[in-house]
């Protein structure tokens, strides 16, 4: 079975300049993605389903004014981790502790536990 696994440089330049296009490209069509919040606690998740939903959430994710970057990151056969800091024109930041499950098509399952400033 060969993977679609990004490497980590090349999450790193797609996050990092903002491109959401390859960052859809990632995902497998029937991916699911958790985000797990202040707003969203792991009793009650926010899941997002199928490419073109997650593919919305990734356009606003990175149309926004805001820097990203990606400080740590490793993929290891099947899954792929990364931590990844955002920072608001006003200041606030975010950050966000992402793990994925990699497929044959790309990411299946994917879990983001993010911080915000209050």
């Amino acid at each position: 079975m060969t993977l679609n696994a990004p490497t980590i440089p090349e999450l790193r330049r797609a996050v990092e300049t903002r491109d959401s296009k390859s960052l859809k490209a990632l995902y497998a069509d029937d991916a699911v993605l958790t985000i797990i919040d202040t707003d969203n606690p792991p009793s009650r998740p926010r899941t997002i389903s199928g490419a073109k939903e997650i593919g919305a959430f990734l356009d606003d994710v990175y149309s926004r004014d805001m820097t990203h970057t990606v400080d740590v990151g490793v993929v290891d056969g099947k899954q792929l981790a990364f931590v990844e800091s955002c920072t608001y024109d006003d200041g606030t930041r975010v950050i966000a502790s992402c793990t994925a499950e990699l497929g044959p098509k790309g990411i299946v399952r994917q879990t983001i536990v993010q911080a915000w400033d209050s």
